[in-house]
């Protein structure tokens, strides 16, 4: 059993976050409670600061939890000039430059134990209740929750926590994934349905608990798939819900920004891998991915799944059209994809690497499509470049944006991740590490 986590003081006050940092002297911060912490100032953002704890831990924590004064400190420290770019990152490529400055090093990072937000931590703002319009609105510190009846502040916290805490779970991942709304929102958004026929008229698939429509930026979910039930004339939480594939959803809604940059097996691995920790009432069990992996291969091969990833490297450079037939082939077909992808995460994040040092290919993979996110945030922010409706923007033909290709854009980086190697060689790799956590899977 690993020991208990040092940060609680952290987790339970200010919710866990955090994968940035530079050095500066520690000082005392006082949340809204009086509570005090010693700790580093290391980035804001206009709604909340990144601190460094003395043990080199950072937390994002939000700015209003703050007391006025430590809100005051942090908007002046992000206003002050930032200090020039080492000059070692001066031949990296522009978007691998951005992603490397500000950020803990890859050697620094740990996998978390617990990540933890309790209920008590969540305050949830009415924003419109209007039953009979069949629109209610509800704010958490992340997400906007536009609902088709009205939901009791009790309720409406136990939904929000489940999508906090996943939020929080891919923050603290050592990916490095940064948790941002899109651009030109406030907040993830999220619609809930009353009935799955009302889900469906919106657009939700057939065969769906829930869907991220990536188009408009928008988790859709019916009551049911949150856990809610009927009981008389208002609406509860099952407290004994699996809420798996909500957790999934909310995982690709998280990371948004990273999509365009990801081959689907990153995107579809990474959000079958948060879903297959253990969660429970706002507290995932980070440090038990080992049990569950092999649980997770247990119960697929149950369900009539081998642990058999095929040609490795058909799977690793298949481009979205291709996935997509292959997926609305069966459910069964999309399932092996889902397995298959789950495999080639885990190992690339557990089992790829020296011993003490696992895992630092597939972070420097992610820090670097976290620099194409920044160039294209960058790119939209350039007065040059006009945003038109339904999506589309132009810019001068002497200002490209970063390449969105789905047939390129996905796989520029996989470099990374082979590091010199075969694909044949990196798949006796993966048939090896499994092995020796007691695991059999077959790959060519």
């Amino acid at each position: 059993m690993k020991p208990a986590n040092r940060s609680l003081f952290i987790a339970t006050a200010f919710i866990a976050f955090g994968v940035f940092a530079q050095d500066a002297a520690l000082r005392p911060w006082k949340d809204t409670q009086g509570r005090i912490i010693q700790a580093t100032f290391v980035s804001a953002t206009a709604d909340s600061v990144v601190l460094r704890m003395a043990d080199g831990k950072e937390h994002q924590i939000p700015l209003a939890r703050l007391c006025a004064e430590d809100q005051a400190y942090a908007k002046s420290q992000a206003a002050a000039p930032a200090p020039a770019a080492p000059t070692t990152e001066a031949a990296s490529p522009p978007a691998i430059a951005a992603a490397s400055l500000n950020r803990v090093p890859i050697e620094k990072r740990t996998w978390p134990d617990n990540v933890v937000v309790p209920t008590n931590s969540i305050e949830i703002q009415v924003v419109e209740e209007n039953p009979v319009a069949r629109k209610c609105i509800y704010r958490s510190e992340a997400f906007e929750f536009t609902s088709q009846a009205k939901l009791a502040g009790s309720v409406m916290k136990e939904v929000a926590r489940t999508f906090e805490a996943t939020r929080a779970l891919v923050s603290s991942l050592p990916w490095g994934v940064v948790c941002v709304p899109p651009e030109g929102f406030e907040r993830y958004q999220a619609a809930l349905y009353e009935t799955r026929q009302d889900y469906k008229d919106a657009g939700g698939p057939d065969n769906s608990g829930g869907v991220y429509m990536g188009d408009e930026k928008t988790f859709k979910v019916p009551f049911e798939s949150i856990g809610l039930k009927l009981l008389g004339k208002s609406y509860a939480k099952d407290a004994g819900y699996d809420g798996g594939t909500l957790i999934h959803e909310i995982t690709h809604q998280v990371m948004d920004d990273y999509l365009t940059f990801l081959p689907v097996w990153v995107i579809e691995g990474t959000a079958e891998y948060t879903e297959m920790l253990p969660y429970n009432a706002g507290k995932f069990r980070a440090d038990a991915h080992k049990t569950s992996i092999r649980d997770h291969i247990k119960e697929m091969e149950k369900r009539g799944y081998a642990a058999d990833i095929g040609n490795l490297e058909t799977h690793m450079t298949m481009n979205r059209a291709t996935w997509s037939a292959i997926a609305d082939t069966s459910n069964k077909k999309m399932g092996e994809l889902y397995f298959r992808s789950v495999l080639i995460v885990y190992f690339f994040c557990h089992l790829d690497g020296e011993k003490g040092a696992e895992g630092r290919r597939f972070m420097k993979f992610m820090d670097a499509v976290y620099g194409e996110t920044e160039a294209l945030r960058t790119f939209f922010k350039d007065p040059r470049v006009k945003r038109l409706p339904e999506g589309r923007f132009s810019y001068p033909t002497n200002f490209p944006p970063p390449d969105m290709k789905p047939d390129t854009a996905p796989f520029k980086h996989l470099e990374l991740l082979l590091d010199g190697r075969g694909y044949s060689q990196i798949a006796k790799e993966i048939t090896e590490a499994y092995k020796n956590i007691g695991v059999k899977i077959s790959v060519n």
